[in-house]
């Protein structure tokens, strides 16, 4: 059975919706301690004007890590755009051979399609030698990442993008400078199955007390905590609901596992793998960072 076939079981659609959910005020979570041994590799490349940063990230990441008869995981974003580009010259000019593309959204099958990379679907049994993508924000340290807070297009999904990124043998996420921080702020996707949506979204509000909202995501008009008329619904059946957070987020991996006890949540934008890689593109220089072994959370 594949990933959407899963999310099917898990997800069924449903448009109701209730009374405003509650807020209320605590203390932020508990913060980490960070291990003592040093588990990210940093290098930092020569400057580069702002203007071309983010092109030469996409164009590094695609001659140093894909190589002739690999299966890449093709990402969503402005960056991964770029670096759909530029594997298609590469394959346009012989210089990578036997390339197969698996696209993570349908922004990136057409891109890739324009630029000549043949494709193939995902599935639970696919092989995927390497993948990058773009993340919204990537935590200092811990190179945790978020993904899927921006719009969701047609026939787009968090849950196929996570899959083919934990199926990846290696990753890498492109990024400029002002999205790797600490103490990261702005909101968590979180997939919900459609049926008990308030009774879930009413659960994560109870658990992150005072330190975010919950607001249930709308396919148009004017986002709010029921999601207006016309909630979201992805094309696994789920809800979407946006986990806002209103003061730093201490831990991205403590979310994730407060989250993932919570009855009816089907998935969540969290994406924590290694190993990882991390290229930042900056006007200063491009850095590259690599988690190669596990954090240790105490």
């Amino acid at each position: 059975m594949n990933m959407n076939q899963m999310a099917s079981l898990t997800c069924s659609s449903s448009s109701s919706f209730s009374t405003k959910l509650p807020l209320h005020s605590t203390t932020p979570l508990k913060r980490r301690r960070r291990s003592n041994h040093d588990f990210l590799r940093m290098v930092t490349r020569s400057c580069l004007d702002d203007s071309s940063a983010l092109l030469r990230a996409a164009q590094y990441t695609v001659d140093t890590y894909v190589k002739s008869g690999m299966v890449v995981g093709l990402g969503s974003g402005h960056a991964s755009g770029m670096a759909i580009q530029h594997l298609g010259r590469q394959l346009r000019t012989g210089n990578l051979k036997d390339i197969v593309g698996i696209p993570m959204s349908v922004a990136s099958a057409s891109e890739a399609a324009k630029s000549g990379i043949p494709l193939d679907t995902y599935q639970d049994s696919t092989q995927i030698d390497f993948a990058f993508d773009d993340a919204d924000a990537i935590e200092e340290g811990t190179l945790v990442a978020i993904i899927g807070r921006r719009k969701l297009q047609s026939e787009e999904s968090i849950l196929q993008e996570k899959s083919i990124l934990y199926a990846a043998n290696k990753l890498v996420f492109i990024i400029e400078e002002n999205q790797y921080k600490g103490g990261l702020e702005g909101s968590i996707p979180v997939l919900i199955q459609s049926p008990t949506w308030l009774a879930t979204a009413e659960e994560i509000d109870d658990i992150f007390l005072g330190d975010a909202e919950v607001w249930r995501r709308p396919a148009i008009g004017q986002a709010g905590p029921l999601g207006g008329d016309f909630p979201l619904v992805t094309k696994e059946g789920c809800n979407v609901l946006d986990l806002i957070f209103t003061s730093p987020i201490a831990s991205l991996a403590e979310v994730a596992k407060r989250l993932d006890t919570v009855d009816g949540v089907v998935d969540h934008g969290v994406v924590s793998k290694i190993p990882c890689t991390v290229v930042i593109a900056s006007p200063n220089g491009m850095k590259i960072l690599d988690k190669l072994t596990a954090d240790i959370v105490g």
